[in-house]
């Protein structure tokens, strides 16, 4: 209640400095190159990475710098990796939910979701993104029939050095609000696995807008999630297809 009072109390201010921001903020283009493809031997792992411009590789100049590119090669060394890239600048709940209605069928083993940062600059009410998320997370199991569904946290938007404050700390609670409330949803999801975004804030991680990861930061997010899958989806468990 206090905050939403305050969050009212402040609204002409936030409102003006979110367009400073949009203003003055440096627009990277998503990464170049390819958005799905076969790379490694082994195991056929089918995966699929959904969600918003950090997915689409913004903040480096091509996916294989980015978390796809950086993911698969790891992951090459023991699976047959078939991999699509569903990624898009500005990507919400909503938008993902109408894009992949649309969409064909396609099987996967393991599916990563990046979605949330885009909710909490529009600052989405938490009961509406707990809804759409679990739109979402059905129409993902409808779609493609995962095993294994990886659901990263909202990235501390409170730590951004682009946003000024209170900017900063309105958004900052809300990421914390939202992220909290999806991780409390996915504790009854078997299938679902959420991957906390627990880094500690560092200029290095960030790309040159302030706002998106840097080559460093993807390298990271790389190596923890492949060392999620090959602990949670071992070779000897694999059908070869």
């Amino acid at each position: 209640m206090k905050e939403t009072l305050a969050r009212l109390l402040l609204s002409p201010l936030l409102a003006a400095q979110a367009l400073w921001v949009i203003s003055r903020a440096l627009q990277l283009p998503e990464a170049a190159g390819p958005r799905s493809g076969r790379i490694g031997t082994g195991p056929t792992l089918r995966l699929r990475i959904i969600g918003d411009s950090s997915a689409a590789g913004v903040g480096v100049a091509h996916q294989d710098q980015a978390l796809i590119g950086q993911l698969t090669a790891q992951l090459s060394t023991e699976y047959h990796v078939d991999w699509t890239l569903s990624a898009k600048t500005g990507a919400t709940s909503k938008s993902t939910l109408t894009r992949l209605r649309s969409a064909p069928t396609a099987p996967a083993d393991i599916v990563i979701l990046v979605l949330g940062v885009n909710d909490t600059t529009r600052l989405t009410p938490v009961q509406t993104w707990r809804r759409r998320q679990r739109a979402l997370m059905a129409r993902i199991r409808s779609l493609h029939a995962p095993h294994l569904i990886y659901v990263t946290g909202v990235p501390p938007l409170g730590h951004f050095p682009l946003l000024p404050h209170p900017l900063r700390w309105t958004l900052g609670r809300h990421a914390t609000a939202l992220d909290a409330a999806r991780t409390a949803d996915l504790h009854s999801q078997p299938d679902a696995i959420p991957v906390p975004f627990d880094l500690a804030p560092h200029p290095d991680l960030i790309a040159e807008d302030g706002f998106h990861p840097s080559a460093a930061l993807y390298t990271l997010w790389a190596k923890e999630m492949a060392s999620r899958i090959t602990s949670d989806w071992p070779t000897s468990q694999q059908p070869l297809l």
